[in-house]
């Protein structure tokens, strides 16, 4: 897609109902993870408060009032002064309200850059949930993941924060990199719920386009983990988690009841969502929109244009349809067709849906079941569909919507 020297008027988003969700993203880390298909660029250099100050511009413009949760994601929120992420959330709190609405706020920290001042400060600013991603405790296997940080700084990352008094606190992991055991996930997992974490992310290994591992992969470099040990290790921290009192509440994600991460359910559920900044993707209504992958065009069409839109696109409801079985399928509780179909805005009859004759195709193999303890049918995964979701998502999209590509659906930054 070319890029224009302004952000066309064309291109904005409808505003955004009161209360819709509001991700921010902050596109700068220490150093370009191997494996990460975000958009982040390296911190050193760039003018970050220069940045904060176009998100502003940018919220003035779009910003949805009273937001329900708020997320800062990247990029390394963490990674910024306590000064300027003042500047960012009194600056929000100006322009939306969010601390008189929101239900959960949250910020994803790296352990290179959260020490317990910063936790205070982000408690203080009035977001009670961090997210950290530890991903490993292994020196090596930080290395080569591309991370800046040691094993240890992991664990006192979170240490720090738990005595800066968080207490809705998350630690983001991954799972079946290359020459991982069975053993050294049970001790890395281990190790994490031993501090008490409310929320667990694990996250199996993915080698994304347009990543240093995804090249290494291809030039016989790096070796997948066998299907079988992926499987093991999904299974065993399910059984992890469970023994801490963490359920599964979707595929990859954990927590205590009532820790669960609210604004990450508005994705899987299909909801409107507004981003801001960089590289920060949107849906309201019927609309998907996303904001260029780089610093000089957002910076540039900003100052122009006040908004930075550079796609923009209303999918059909056949693939919003299909979107809303892969997404809330992921969830633990299922999902009820009748509101898949509202919120794709089918309107055609329920027995017509075409979604059904897929569902029935994957029950038949074992991967979905019906459920009626919540009072509603569900369609849920099975023990034996939830290590395939993904694979499960493409029959959905391939059948109901004609493509193939889960990637092809931007659903916002998922924790």
């Amino acid at each position: 897609m070319s890029f224009h020297k302004t952000s066309p008027p064309e291109l904005a988003l409808p505003q955004p109902e009161e209360g819709t969700a509001l991700y921010v993203h902050l596109p700068f880390c220490a150093t370009k993870c191997h494996y990460c298909d975000f958009f982040s660029v390296p911190a050193e250099g760039q003018d970050l408060g220069g940045m904060v100050d176009a998100i502003l511009v940018e919220a003035a413009g779009r910003a949805p009032k009273k937001p329900k949760t708020l997320f800062l994601g990247g990029g390394t929120p963490s990674l910024l002064p306590a000064k300027l992420l003042k500047r960012l959330l009194d600056g929000l709190q100006e322009i939306t309200g969010w601390r008189d609405s929101v239900i959960e706020a949250t910020a994803e920290c790296n352990p290179e850059s959260l020490d317990r001042d910063k936790a205070r400060a982000l408690l203080d600013l009035g977001i009670p949930r961090l997210s950290v991603g530890v991903q490993a405790l292994d020196d090596e296997v930080l290395e080569l993941f591309g991370r800046v940080h040691k094993g240890p700084d992991g664990l006192r990352a979170l240490e720090a924060a738990r005595e800066a008094g968080v207490e809705h606190l998350s630690a983001d992991l991954i799972y079946a990199w290359p020459g991982q055991t069975l053993e050294r996930w049970e001790h890395d997992l281990g190790e994490v719920l031993a501090l008490t974490t409310q929320h667990i992310s694990a996250y199996n290994l993915t080698y994304e386009e347009e990543t240093r591992f995804k090249q290494w992969l291809d030039q016989g470099r790096l070796a997948k983990a066998p299907e079988e040990l992926e499987l093991t290790l999904f299974e065993r921290a399910r059984e992890l988690c469970g023994e801490a009192g963490l359920g599964a509440y979707e595929v990859s994600n954990y927590s205590l009841k009532g820790h669960e991460c609210l604004h990450n359910i508005n994705y899987w559920k299909n909801g409107t969502y507004l981003g801001l900044g960089p590289g920060a993707v949107s849906k309201v209504g019927s609309v998907r929109a996303g904001n260029p992958r780089g610093i000089a065009p957002y910076l540039r069409w900003i100052e122009s244009s006040g908004h930075a839109t550079q796609w923009r696109d209303e999918p059909s409801d056949l693939t919003r349809l299909a979107e809303g079985w892969w997404l809330g399928l992921r969830l633990a509780e299922g999902l009820n067709p009748a509101q898949v179909r509202a919120a794709a805005h089918w309107n055609g009859p329920p027995d017509q849906d075409p979604a059904l004759p897929v569902a029935r195709e994957m029950i038949e193999l074992g991967l979905l079941e019906i459920k009626t303890d919540l009072g509603e049918e569900r369609f849920c995964l099975t023990p034996k569909g939830r290590p395939v979701a993904d694979a499960i998502a493409v029959q959905f999209l391939r059948k109901v919507a004609g493509d193939c590509d889960p990637k092809s659906a931007p659903v916002g930054a998922l924790e």
